[in-house]
């Protein structure tokens, strides 16, 4: 599951020219139901409201969720890590993963989650 999400995030995530913050929501068979884009990005920022994120899930029937973003480089800085944590949500969180054009980091893939 990690190297074919990882795959289909590089070739569309990591082709975006703004960050933005998406869902993929996964019913309990970790099948994709939908995949949403949460949050888009201002030109030096991008926020990511707990709140928002934490609605989502339900609305998508969803029994698990990975979230995704782009970033330059394919490494945790401590806002993701800080970001992630507070992420965790009432469905299982299976990653998060940082695209950085044709490199992917998996959270969990690191022992993050």
């Amino acid at each position: 599951m990690p190297e074919l999400a990882q795959r289909c995030l590089r070739e569309d995530i990591g082709a975006r020219d703004r960050e933005v913050f998406v869902a993929l929501f996964l019913d309990a068979q970790h099948r994709v139901l939908a995949a949403t884009e949460l949050f888009r990005s201002t030109l030096t920022q991008i926020r990511v409201y707990r709140r928002e994120v934490v609605k989502s899930p339900p609305r998508a029937n969803a029994a698990a969720v990975i979230f995704t973003h782009p970033s330059g480089v394919a490494q945790p800085s401590q806002a993701d890590e800080l970001l992630t944590r507070q992420l965790l949500v009432e469905v299982k969180l299976l990653d998060h993963f940082i695209v950085a054009g044709t490199q992917a980091l998996s959270f969990a893939g690191r022992g993050l989650l």
